[in-house]
């Protein structure tokens, strides 16, 4: 990706971990096991940034990190966020990994049906997701969450394999003032290719002037 290469250490088999009573609970899955399409397409999308030197980023849903990781890597500040615990385990490893020492990650458990926002608010400049919108209860959260972490004149990459309830989304976050573009890739996987759309979102103006565009987020001076 870009001029380096990566490597994910993840679980080998995500159906192992399903908690039965996380899965009463609230549905939840162990999504974050696996390396997804989309979480390639995002970190090969940050991988094209110039720099992202003093951008303040937070991801959600981190799952194993590699979008954090090529983030860190092109300079950022992150906050890598997931639901399950053992997600930010991964993530912190994987920086490790590649980056080696002095390279650490925030990170911080994130409900987003409840988030408790306190000392996020209005606190990033780039805002990043990898296949998130699987469940429309998710997308309405997330197009509710997003605007509340960016700080002014922020923008977010939300990468997704054109799943059914990614329409909600964007109807939802057009909905609250954003704008949007999008970039088409192609992402190898297992034996298939899956195309992913990676959705450049910014309020109240065409995120990086149109469908395709690659320009660098800027940090806030807000």
């Amino acid at each position: 990706m870009g001029d380096r290469s990566y490597r994910v250490v993840h679980p080998t088999a995500a159906e192992a971990l399903i908690d039965e009573a996380d899965f009463e609970h609230d549905e939840r899955l162990p999504y974050w096991a696996d390396l997804w399409p989309s979480a390639t397409a995002l970190a090969r999308r940050l991988a094209r940034e110039e720099d992202l030197s003093g951008a303040r980023a937070v991801e959600l849903g981190c799952g194993v990190g590699l979008p954090t990781v090529v983030a860190l890597a092109r300079g950022a500040q992150i906050l890598a966020t997931d639901h399950y615990r053992a997600a930010l385990d991964f993530t912190r490893y994987n920086a490790h990994l590649n980056l080696g020492e002095g390279w650490g990650v925030e990170t911080r458990l994130l409900d987003w049906h409840a988030p408790g926002v306190e000392g996020l608010r209005g606190r990033f400049d780039l805002v990043l997701a990898a296949d998130v919108l699987y469940e429309r209860r998710n997308a309405l959260a997330l197009a509710k969450l997003i605007p509340e972490l960016l700080a002014p004149g922020g923008e977010a990459l939300i990468a997704d394999p054109r799943r059914r309830e990614a329409m909600a989304f964007l109807e939802a976050i057009r909905g609250r003032g954003f704008l949007v573009s999008t970039e088409e890739s192609v992402v190898e996987s297992g034996g298939r290719e899956v195309e992913v759309l990676t959705h450049r979102l910014a309020e109240g103006r065409l995120a990086g002037g149109g469908s395709g565009a690659s320009g660098s987020p800027k940090p806030s001076t807000g």
